[in-house]
């Protein structure tokens, strides 16, 4: 087994950072707790006393919900209730909870997830404490959750478009914080989601309630919860089987097409592939997307090909999640029975090879336009996608994540990958996924506009021997499959 994670270290910015702590070690205090049947004004004059922004209510041992400054705000005062009220009248209590060995990190990506500023700290049911943004030290980034809220109470696109201009500082803030690749991964994604989520929202604002069950789709990176700071936008619609194009058509026409110039506006170029739900093909109903995955399934042709490496990678966003939860069970099913289909997928994933010539040396770009370069997303990051893409589909796994797939792939008996080459391409794809933001974070630095073209010229002679390595595990990887699926020769 290779160890990538050493040789990351070089490259990366100050790993101390706080992204990377437990939340147990940022607890500060014992969280103020009172039982759900406390009249809100003695919940108010507690938090003063204590001078906290939250007051966690208990049932005996058992958490049974919050009561945050904003909820007196906005349940109490705005709404006119009387204080002698119990606080469990005003109390959250679908609570978002993570363990203590879960990262500052895990807790940032949460609260902008959820829009929500406290997250209980549990050991099993034991509640250790409350982390808030200010824990995490604001010092680190601009503050994704502020950012995440901005979002949520946007009223316009125009506003949208500003905050959205925040997600290049924000990842350059979070690869000198010594986030990982995973990691700022998620946090990016997750703020491309909430302003798909605002633009949905402002398009039902405008043009009323749809008129039939519909879920939005992410397609591609933001699927994997992989995305790197603006990037073109892959999405589709599902629609409910009851949908009738003459009397809904051109209702879902405006909404795609809304939130589609929206995500423009906002720095997500539209799909040079039109692979998008303002696209017609994109935006059907589930009968027809049943149809498109048997086609591309049965009938296994370079565009079925192209498409299902798109629409295999796909993740709910907003609306009715069931509607994609189905369809994705149904056709992974399929393709898992399908060997026809799985050479063919192989077939494709193997013409994109890492860059190493006969002899095994790293082989760099020789064109005008990046001479001595080697490109981390096509000849790198992508082949391990597709390497993860088909053991997920051979195995009949519902993770869309690429690392979430290897890990899930890895551990499954008989399967297309063994634990221990899983591992290794995830340490692998970690390390080379740390090579490209630290590339263009240092381009940001640099006031030059970020590619995925590094200059081998920037690594160490140790930097460069562990992408060596990485090259030649993907490629061996590639060779066994190619032996395991003729049909893709």
């Amino acid at each position: 087994m290779t160890d990538f994670s050493a040789a990351a270290t070089p490259i990366t910015a100050d790993t101390s950072g706080l992204l990377g702590t437990p939340l147990s070690a940022l607890i500060a205090r014992a969280p103020l707790c009172l039982p759900p049947d406390a009249s809100i004004q003695m919940g108010a004059q507690a938090m003063r006393d204590a001078r906290v922004s939250s007051v966690l209510l208990m049932q005996g041992a058992q958490l049974y919900g919050i009561v945050t400054d904003r909820d007196l705000r906005n349940r109490v005062v705005a709404q006119g209730l009387s204080p002698a009220l119990p606080l469990r009248q005003i109390a959250s209590t679908a609570l978002h909870s993570l363990p203590p060995q879960a990262s500052a990190l895990d807790a940032l990506t949460l609260m902008a997830q959820h829009n929500i500023h406290h997250v209980p700290v549990l050991d099993q049911a034991r509640v250790l404490g409350i982390v808030t943004p200010r824990n995490v030290d604001a010092r680190q980034s601009p503050s994704v959750v502020q950012l995440a809220r901005g979002i949520h109470k946007a009223p316009d696109i125009a506003t949208l478009a500003q905050l959205s201009a925040q997600v290049p500082a924000l990842q350059q803030a979070l690869v000198h914080g010594g986030a990982g690749a995973q990691g700022i991964g998620r946090i990016v994604t997750t703020v491309t989601d909430a302003i798909t989520t605002r633009l949905i929202a402002l398009a039902e604002q405008q043009l009323g309630p749809a008129p039939v069950p519909w879920v939005w789709v992410a397609a591609g990176s933001q699927a994997r919860q992989e995305q790197t700071a603006r990037t073109d936008q892959d999405n589709a619609l599902v629609l409910a089987d009851e949908y009738d194009p003459v009397q809904h058509g051109a209702y879902f026409a405006d909404f795609a097409r809304f939130v589609c110039d929206g995500l423009d506006a906002c720095g997500y170029i539209h799909c040079p592939g039109e692979m998008m739900a303002m696209n017609a093909q994109w935006c059907q109903p589930l009968a027809q997307w049943r149809r498109y995955f048997r086609k591309w399934i049965d009938q296994p042709e370079p565009m079925a090909l192209l498409h299902s490496s798109v629409f295999f990678d796909l993740r709910a966003v907003a609306g009715h999640t069931p509607l994609l939860t189905q369809l994705r069970q149904e056709e992974l099913s399929r393709a898992q029975r399908s060997q026809l289909f799985l050479g063919h997928m192989v077939g494709n994933a193997l013409t994109q090879r890492p860059p190493l010539n006969w002899l095994g040396n790293i082989r760099p770009l020789r064109g005008p336009a990046h001479a001595g370069c080697i490109d981390l997303k096509h000849s790198a990051i992508a082949p391990m996608v597709d390497l993860a893409r088909i053991y997920a589909l051979a195995g009949g796994l519902e993770a869309v994540n690429t690392q979430e797939r290897l890990a899930q792939a890895g551990a499954l008996a008989g399967g297309e990958v063994s634990a221990a080459a899983a591992q290794d391409l995830g340490d692998a794809l970690a390390f080379i996924a740390a090579v490209r933001l630290v590339h263009q974070a240092r381009q940001a630095d640099a006031q030059q506009p970020p590619d995925n073209f590094l200059p081998l010229a920037k690594l160490s002679r140790f930097e460069r021997l562990q992408l060596k390595q990485a090259f030649k595990l993907i490629q061996a990887q590639q060779a066994v499959l190619a032996k395991r699926y003729p049909i893709s020769r």
